[in-house]
């Protein structure tokens, strides 16, 4: 089975609209397929329409933007249903300061010397209340400040860096109650990206569990070949179904294309099992 159950679209971050998407993956041999766009779920009935067409499996997803312990983690809703009304509530509440903290991105940039930034990371939004850190860095990048938006994001827009600016997202408890309403499965999203310590991630994955959540992202484009290792032992350890998924932006951006991803430990137990 070639899953890949994370992914973007230009509905949020993703430089390629859904059915773009779709056709990638099917490109890319992916056999079980989800779109995951940030706090939005209106790419979902072309993404479904095309990989359908195609002969994908698909499966409805979401990823919903997190506040604990005062940092952002991501957490990602499978199977959910793109209709749900708490579901849809939430993550319009989720969205709500995108465009005001982008504009504060700006003058954060703007003061350190890099001006219309703001104006300039438009121009990748389709929808500009869906504005993000990811459009800013492509912006960057295309003004030569940059190699590549991993660069952009290690000297510019990551936490502590002078265009970080933060933003208080939804609960965790809410976001696994919107899952949970909508039908869905919560997965953490790509771990290895959060600089928690040990006894944080602890806190972390007991309150997740405790809220009903029972998987993780072990194989992802986000993480490296070691970090695959690291939460596999994780996911053993917890007893947590594993997820898999290359978080695809866009050609050229980030470790992994669509599909491309290597398989799960075999010792693992995939999310998708309970549903196929």
């Amino acid at each position: 089975m070639n899953a890949d159950l994370h992914c973007h679209s230009t509905v949020s971050d993703g430089q390629l609209a859904p059915a773009e998407v779709a056709r990638r993956a099917h490109a890319n041999g992916v056999t079980l397929w989800a779109l995951t766009d940030h706090d939005q779920l209106g790419g979902q009935q072309e993404a479904r329409e095309t990989a359908e067409a195609l002969g994908m499996r698909y499966l409805a997803g979401v990823e919903i933007s997190v506040t604990w312990a005062g940092r952002t983690v991501h957490v990602v809703g499978l199977n959910v249903d793109p209709q749900n009304q708490q579901l849809l509530d939430g993550l319009a509440a989720t969205r709500d300061g995108r465009a005001a903290r982008g504009e504060a991105i700006g003058e954060a940039l703007a003061k350190v010397g890099i001006p219309n930034c703001y104006e300039g990371a438009l121009r990748y939004v389709n929808d500009p209340k869906m504005i993000s850190r990811t459009h800013f860095a492509r912006y960057l990048v295309e003004a030569g400040l940059a190699q590549s938006t991993s660069d952009v994001f290690a000297r510019y827009l990551g936490e502590g860096k002078p265009g970080f600016v933060g933003h208080r997202w939804s609960k965790l408890t809410d976001a696994m109650k919107w899952i949970r309403e909508a039908g869905g499965e919560a997965i953490i999203a790509h771990p290895g990206r959060y600089t928690f310590t040990p006894t944080e991630f602890a806190a972390l994955f007991d309150e997740f569990i405790e809220l009903g959540g029972n998987a993780i992202e072990v194989v992802t484009g986000s993480h490296t070949p070691d970090q695959y290792r690291e939460y596999a032992d994780v996911a053993r350890r917890y007893g947590f179904y594993a997820s898999r998924g290359s978080d695809f932006h866009g050609a050229g951006e980030g470790r992994i294309d669509l599909g491309l991803l290597p398989p799960l430990p075999s010792d693992l137990k995939p999310v998708w099992e309970r549903w196929l």
